[in-house]
């Protein structure tokens, strides 16, 4: 697969025209790694120019800031400014709605001005283009999936139909469950939370997001972040379903479709 990084392409005295961040859990999260080789593959199909940072990547700083670090985070947010302003970046896609916010709402402040979009809108501009096309839902056309609503997506910015536009290129039978869009709820996993052990309670937040989707009759729960994609996989362990519901990125599910 053919995924040069930023140093490789300045050295040759070329610039992308997109910058794919992976993010740490699509960098190191065996999971989450199926959901960047996904990204990677649909942007080389769609012959898109971009390139990553490779080794030269770091945290942004979400859950430095989410736990109350503000000076760690500052630090790793200074860090990464200064690689993408030394590079020229000006566009940025990436499958992690916590990057995808950090980027958009917190660097501008901070001097990292740049054009983000959620691979979710980037994929769905590819089909509007013309440059990626969709068969008519290929495996999933007519099949049952619910949509989860990343919180740093959809409530924190306002991207619900992107996502869902994706699902109907598909042609698929979205069956949303009772708390979705601007009502979503969290798998849990925002915060910081994806990195420490719960507090006391009467449930686990992403068991009872998992009933939610259970109760759609849907046999895929789609995603569009890493850490929800844990959780929700978590969840079905815990309800024992795992042989009958999967839990899919939606660039997963457009890779798939295409066969690539």
């Amino acid at each position: 697969m053919k995924v040069r990084t930023m140093a490789e392409m300045a050295a040759a005295g070329e610039t992308p025209d997109v910058l794919f961040w992976v993010g740490c859990a699509g960098s190191f999260d065996d999971r989450a790694k199926k959901i960047t080789v996904a990204m990677a593959k649909i942007l080389n199909h769609c012959e898109v120019s971009f390139a990553i940072l490779g080794q030269e990547e770091s945290c942004t700083g979400d859950p430095a800031k989410r736990a109350g670090n503000e000076f760690l985070f500052q630090m790793q947010a200074f860090s990464n400014i200064q690689v993408l302003n030394g590079y020229g970046v000006k566009s940025i896609v990436t499958t992690c709605p916590h990057c995808f916010n950090m980027f958009k709402n917190e660097y501008p402040e901070l001097g990292g001005v740049y054009k983000v979009m959620h691979h979710t809108q980037f994929i769905n501009k590819l089909i509007k283009d013309g440059r990626l096309k969709v068969e008519g839902g290929g495996e999933f056309k007519g099949k049952k999936i619910t949509f989860h609503d990343p919180c740093y997506l959809g409530r924190a910015n306002g991207v619900y139909e992107a996502p869902r536009a994706l699902l109907q290129a598909l042609d698929v039978n979205l069956t949303e469950m009772k708390s979705c869009k601007a009502k979503g709820l969290c798998c849990g996993a925002g915060g910081a939370q994806m990195f420490k052990e719960s507090e006391k309670g009467s449930g686990e937040i992403n068991v009872k997001r998992t009933e939610e989707a259970l109760e759609t009759g849907a046999k895929i729960i789609a995603t569009g972040c890493p850490f929800c994609n844990t959780m929700m996989t978590d969840g079905v362990k815990t309800k024992e379903k795992e042989q009958e519901v999967k839990v899919y990125d939606l660039a997963e599910l457009i890779a798939q479709t295409n066969k690539l």
